[in-house]
């Protein structure tokens, strides 16, 4: 998916992950700990919640579409 940032206000977002979690989110598959990669998704999406205002989510701006 391409994205187009239109102003220079980057948020940052920092996660501990252990090693198996991060190669987990490259595609490195542990076939004997399938919930690695589901626990270190967990831990990203967690921490893009505690950095980010989901509520107004359901509504789409359709200004900045164009």
């Amino acid at each position: 998916m391409n994205s187009q940032v239109k102003n220079n206000n980057l948020h940052h977002v920092s996660v501990e992950l252990t090693a198996e979690e991060a190669l987990a989110l490259t595609g490195v598959r542990f076939n004997g700990n399938p919930k690695v990669e589901a626990a270190a998704r967990q831990k990203v999406r967690t921490a893009f919640e505690k950095t980010f205002d989901f509520s107004h989510q359901d509504k789409v701006d359709y200004e900045l579409l164009k």
